[in-house]
């Protein structure tokens, strides 16, 4: 079955007001488009379309595959060539399951379900080459990524720097208690997490500070500076908006402006200055079919 998407144009402008106001709606196109997709055996004039002709049909999306410059260097040094990050959320497990905050504990490990969002994870990722897998070694994290990994003869490489955010008292309680019993700290954290304080620390701050060390840790490590391209990481929600907002050059401020689910993949290309540019966010496609992704 061939998808295209069509669109309805609506004008921006419902009254123009002047002749002045036409042209500029003409020449900036301002307008919104609320996209439908229709669905036939194939293409109108053109015959079948197969899964080749759309990978290989580039103009079809106009996708980027090189940059020349971006925000900020994560590594504030050269790369030996440009790399490819694909970063994956653990499965679901049992303190996600029980609603309760989870932090850095490793007292919360993988479900069933969460076993299986990994081995989904994984047959989506079937037809990409990683030439390593970092993870975090908190127990829901590293088993996550030892289903990801599983046949590979590389060993997993397991950074402290890619470990969940540091919440203190508020680790295993359910949210719900943790609202009536801290009120003021579990609101700032909820509402305000640049300015979460607690015994004398900001911990998403601190976040922010060790998201940038794992990127330096992930695109320079001497051990695969030169023998590979593409990566693989596999950590946790808090830290994952760290690493993706840091990437893009957005404060801790923004942190809750992004969300990742269980399972959930977002990838990142590198330049050989260590300049990111974010390809992907949040692909959930594979939690609920069998997609699987091409490299």
């Amino acid at each position: 079955m061939v998808c295209e998407a069509l669109s309805l144009t609506i004008p921006f402008f419902s009254i123009i007001a002047s002749k002045k106001d036409l042209r500029l709606a003409k020449t900036y196109n301002l307008c919104r488009s609320s996209p439908r997709i229709q669905c036939s055996s194939s293409g109108a004039d053109q015959g079948p379309v197969t899964a080749d002709k759309l990978e290989n049909d580039y103009s079809l999306t106009g996708t980027a595959y090189d940059f020349e410059r971006a925000t900020i260097s994560l590594t504030r040094e050269s790369l030996s060539s440009p790399k490819k990050v694909t970063l994956v959320r653990h499965g679901l497990s049992s303190w996600n399951k029980e609603g309760k905050v989870q932090g850095s504990s490793n007292l919360s490990v993988l479900t069933e379900a969460g076993i299986k969002q990994a081995e989904r994870c994984r047959q989506a990722l079937s037809n990409m080459h990683f030439d390593q897998c970092f993870s975090s070694p908190i127990s829901r994290a590293k088993t996550t990524a030892e289903v990801l990994w599983q046949g590979r003869e590389e060993p997993l490489v397991f950074l402290d720097s890619l470990k969940e955010c540091h919440l203190f008292f508020l680790e295993g309680m359910k949210n719900v208690d943790a609202k009536v019993i801290y009120p003021k700290e579990y609101t700032t954290w909820r509402e305000d997490p640049a300015n979460f304080y607690v015994n004398g620390v900001y911990p998403l701050r601190k976040l922010w500070a060790t998201a940038r060390e794992s990127w330096r840790e992930i695109l320079l490590s001497p051990s695969i500076i030169d023998q590979g391209e593409n990566f693989l990481v596999v950590t946790h929600k808090s830290m994952l908006r760290a690493l993706i907002c840091s990437a893009l050059g957005l404060p801790p401020e923004r942190f809750r402006s992004i969300d990742v689910n269980n399972g959930g993949i977002s990838t990142f290309v590198f330049n050989k200055r260590g300049e990111a540019m974010l390809q992907s966010l949040n692909m959930t496609a594979h939690m609920y079919s069998d997609h699987v992704y091409l490299s």
